[in-house]
């Protein structure tokens, strides 16, 4: 997989992107990085990438010329997923993540100041958002994006059954984990898990996914069930 992300900052993302499981994947070739600062593909003799908003309005747009430049300028960009990070977007979650782990590349674009110049939409194939709040900066949003689509890739994880069982894989939040000491000021793991009874450690484990997500996330809970009626 290829990611290209263009950015303002790369340094911003530099450091992460060389980190954990998301460096891990690219030293074993799963995964190749590519920062682009669009800053570099400005006509402007100072690398202006921003202007006043036409109308009138507070703050500077950025502009669309130097960002579909340096589209344009990544091998293989026509058939890459093109993804513009807006609070304007769709929301993200674990489904997306999901179907984008299985393109091989995507192009994230992050966004500064007061926004994008609208016809920028003309280039891109979705707007992605993390929630409805506002950043200073799509990087943020793109470490997000990148870490939770990286570790989907077949090989990057060391144990890829884990992620049959985590939170969101299946609509549900994850159960409850415990490990040593056994108590602790008086709170004790719960006596199924060290029964060594694996039938009913995994019925404990389903209803208590289940029972998290009801009183955790109502709001999943409730598509749970209409999801499995």
């Amino acid at each position: 997989m290829r990611i290209d992300i263009l950015t303002l900052f790369p340094d911003m993302l530099s450091t992460v992107l060389e980190t954990s499981i998301m460096g891990r994947a690219a030293k074993t070739s799963h995964v190749e990085y590519h920062l682009i600062n669009f800053r570099d593909h400005s006509l402007d003799k100072h690398q202006k990438v921003d202007d006043t908003p036409y109308g009138g309005g507070a703050g500077m747009v950025l502009q669309v010329e130097p960002i579909v430049r340096a589209i344009r300028s990544i091998p293989g960009y026509e058939k890459a997923q093109k993804i513009l990070l807006s609070p304007q977007g769709q929301p993200y979650h674990q489904a997306k993540a999901k179907s984008l782990s299985h393109k091989d590349h995507l192009i994230l674009i992050c966004g500064h100041y007061e926004g994008f110049d609208e016809r920028l939409l003309a280039y891109v194939d979705e707007e992605i958002s993390l929630g409805d709040y506002i950043l200073n900066g799509g990087e943020v949003a793109a470490w997000a994006i990148v870490e939770s689509v990286v570790r989907l890739r077949p090989g990057v994880l060391h144990n890829e059954a884990s992620l049959h069982e985590e939170s969101h894989e299946d609509g549900l939040i994850e159960y409850p984990q415990y490990t040593k000491p056994p108590e602790f000021e008086g709170q004790s793991v719960p006596d199924v898990l060290i029964s060594g009874h694996h039938g009913k450690i995994d019925a404990w484990r389903k209803a208590k996914r289940i029972e998290q997500t009801k009183k955790k996330r109502p709001d999943l809970y409730e598509k749970w069930v209409k999801k499995d009626a």
